[in-house]
C-alpha cells in the first residue's frame, strides 16, 4: 500500500501531466507504425523498426535539452518532428528508405505522434520489454484520468505543440480539463518558465499543483519551482535502474510520491478527500 502521511493529497487543486510516454506510448505506436509506412523497407516488430523510433526519440531529446538552455530550434514540436525525420535519413544508415520517402510520406510519418496508442494494447506487454514486437499497455490512461477528474482539475502539460496535443485528446478520447503546451511558453520543459506559466494561468501557487510524470528530470524541475511531484513509472521510459532507485521523500527519494498507475493515483486522492 502507498503511504502518503508524509503528503497531505486533499492541497492539491490541479494535477498536470507529462503525456509522451506518461499518459500515451509513443514508443509502440511508433515502431509500428514507420515500419508499415516503410513501403518494405523497415520489418514491423524488427530491430530496425525499435532503432528508427527510438533514434527519432533521442533527437527529440537533444532538441528539447538544447532549447530549453536557450539553444536556437523551433518550439513547435510537429517543426521538430520534420526537421529530425529529414536529418535522420541522409544517414548512411536509413538512405536507403529515404529513396521511397517523399513529401507527402514524410508529412504522414510526421503526423503518427498525432494518434498515440492509449488504451487499446496487449496487456502482456508491461511484462515483456525485451520483444519489440509487443505493445506496452497503458490500460489505466483512460480510466484513471476520468475518476481523477471528479476530484481535481487534470491537465496536460507537455512538449508537444498544441495541435498535436488536441488531436491525441481527441483521438484517445483523454477527458483533459485543460491543455499547456510548451509551445505557448515559447520553451520547452524543463526550463522552469514552463511550469510557472502554467502556475500562473492556473491562478494556482505551486504548492497545490502535482507534477505527474514517468521522467525523473521532469519532476525535478517541476519541484525546482515548489510542484508536489507524483511519479509514475512506465517500462519504456526511464531505465530500468532508475525506475527501480526511485524513493519518495519519506523514504529518503526526491518525490513526494509513488504510484503504479493513475488508477492507483485517483484513488489516494478521493480518500484523502473523504478523510
Amino acid at each position: 500500500m502507498t503511504n502518503t502521511e508524509h503528503l497531505d493529497l486533499r492541497e492539491i487543486d490541479a494535477c498536470l501531466f507529462d503525456v509522451f510516454g506518461t499518459v500515451l506510448n509513443w514508443h509502440s505506436t511508433v515502431t509500428r507504425q514507420v515500419a508499415r509506412l516503410s513501403k518494405g523497407r523497415l520489418i514491423e516488430g524488427s530491430q530496425d523498426s525499435v532503432d528508427f523510433a527510438e533514434e527519432w526519440r533521442a533527437g527529440y531529446y537533444a532538441h528539447v535539452k538544447r532549447v530549453s538552455q536557450g539553444g536556437e530550434g523551433t518550439s513547435n514540436a510537429d517543426i521538430m518532428h520534420r526537421e529530425i525525420l529529414d536529418d535522420m535519413l541522409t544517414t548512411p544508415r536509413w538512405s536507403h528508405i529515404a529513396e521511397v520517402w517523399g513529401e507527402s510520406d514524410r508529412q504522414d510519418l510526421t503526423l503518427i505522434w498525432h494518434n498515440l496508442d492509449g488504451t487499446n494494447l496487449q496487456e502482456s506487454a508491461e511484462t515483456d520489454m525485451t520483444n519489440p514486437s509487443i505493445s506496452i499497455a497503458y490500460q489505466d490512461t483512460i480510466p484513471g484520468l476520468t475518476e481523477l477528474k471528479r476530484h481535481v482539475n487534470i491537465l496536460a502539460l507537455s512538449n508537444g505543440n498544441f495541435r498535436l496535443l488536441l488531436d491525441l485528446a481527441k483521438n484517445q478520447g483523454v477527458p483533459w480539463d485543460g491543455i499547456f503546451s510548451s509551445e505557448l511558453f515559447g520553451s520547452y520543459k524543463p526550463n522552469k518558465k514552463v511550469y510557472q506559466s502554467a502556475a500562473y494561468h492556473l491562478s494556482l501557487p505551486p504548492h497545490k499543483i502535482a507534477m505527474v510524470a514517468a521522467h525523473r528530470h521532469d519532476l525535478l524541475a517541476a519541484a525546482s519551482v515548489g510542484f508536489k511531484t507524483i511519479y509514475v513509472p512506465r517500462p519504456a521510459e526511464d531505465s530500468r535502474e532508475v525506475r527501480e532507485s526511485m524513493r519518495s521523500k519519506k523514504d529518503g527519494g526526491e518525490v513526494d510520491l509513488i504510484v503504479k498507475d493513475f488508477e492507483e493515483l485517483a484513488r489516494l486522492i478521493r480518500e484523502a478527500q473523504q478523510s
